[in-house]
């Protein structure tokens, strides 16, 4: 009886050490509200990987055509909602903002958004990724189109068969999580074939588009380890959602924050330290393009993609992101490569 309670009482011990991983409690390091996120990001004016249908524009021209209003508690980000465009010309007008910092294992990031941008043809994205892509992985933490629901957290990281890769990344079927895995394969294929990347639906309807402007928003927090990559949401009217997240904290937990809404591990298939470098942070909006116009029919969107987007000024009008704040957390892991 006594060694059977030692083991148990052994075994205990064990499992709640190995659940309190390293890297669980995060100091903040950054902080950046309303006009602070200029002190960030930079424009990147572009041509669009995606052959969307838009032109990305330099921050000149961004403050002179009103596509950023940058105010104490709030950072917007909007395109042309003005123009109609000739179909023989540049795409409309939109940004694409890039972090200034570079951010690796060790790091968790809380968004504060207001607001997304939603409507046809759209395709907006919070995420990150590192250089040369895949090599060194994308993050997608907030993305999709067409106003299509929920929100899908998706990975891409290079195939075996890319140069220095020794291995591809597939994640396991069965994790805790609660958003529903779509796709276990994260590798981009070796000849352009498979974009799709390792995706999990995420379970709430307001985690995207315009259900997620009419609740005001919400919170997505981003863990990142040499362990495994976790993703959570957390709408604005939610009762769960963290004290450290509400409001700014100098200390988080993240073992406190209950099960991930997308959990990605580094496991024998997947090496997350191979697959990912130094990401920096992209807010961007694209239209039509690679996803946004292949699905566009599909969504019950009228006409074309390109004409609608073309034609239609006003449509994107409420196609614009209100960034409340961003604040960055180190695990002391010295995760940050600071570029200026």
């Amino acid at each position: 009886m006594t060694r059977l309670l030692t083991v148990t009482l052994l075994t205990y011990i064990w499992l709640t050490l190995a659940s309190k991983k390293p890297g669980t409690k995060y100091k903040l390091s950054e902080e950046y509200v309303g006009e602070e996120f200029l002190d960030l990001f930079e424009f990147e004016a572009i041509a669009d990987p995606t052959h969307g249908r838009v032109e990305y524009v330099n921050s000149e021209v961004a403050w002179d055509e009103g596509m950023v209003v940058a105010e104490p508690d709030s950072f917007l980000l909007r395109p042309d909602s003005k123009s109609v465009l000739s179909s023989r010309g540049p795409g409309r007008k939109s940004f694409r903002l890039k972090s200034r910092h570079q951010y690796g294992a060790g790091t968790v990031m809380i968004f504060n958004i207001r607001h997304m941008p939603e409507g046809c043809g759209t395709w907006p994205a919070v995420w990150t990724v590192g250089m040369p892509w895949p090599q060194m992985g994308e993050i997608d933490i907030l993305e999709g189109v067409n106003d299509e629901g929920p929100n899908h957290v998706t990975l891409h990281t290079s195939h075996s068969l890319y140069p220095l890769q020794t291995q591809g990344c597939d994640m396991p079927n069965n994790r805790l999580q609660t958003g529903q895995s779509t796709k276990d394969t994260c590798g981009i294929g070796f000849l352009g074939t498979d974009y799709v990347g390792c995706g999990v639906k995420v379970g709430a309807s307001n985690s995207y588009g315009p259900a997620f402007n009419r609740n005001g928003g919400g919170w997505y927090a981003m863990e990142r380890t040499e362990s495994f990559i976790k993703v959570w949401f957390w709408a604005r009217s939610s009762d769960d959602t963290p004290s450290g997240v509400l409001e700014s904290s100098l200390w988080i937990d993240t073992n406190k924050w209950g099960p991930p809404t997308a959990y990605f591990p580094s496991n024998r298939y997947c090496d997350l330290n191979a697959k990912f470098g130094l990401h920096n942070i992209v807010i961007n909006l694209t239209f039509c393009g690679d996803w946004a116009g292949n699905t566009y029919r599909q969504s019950g969107c009228p006409s074309t993609c390109i004409d609608y987007v073309n034609k239609n000024p006003s449509a994107f009008k409420k196609a614009y992101f209100d960034f409340h704040s961003l604040r960055v957390y180190d695990g002391g892991r010295k995760a940050f490569k600071h570029n200026h």
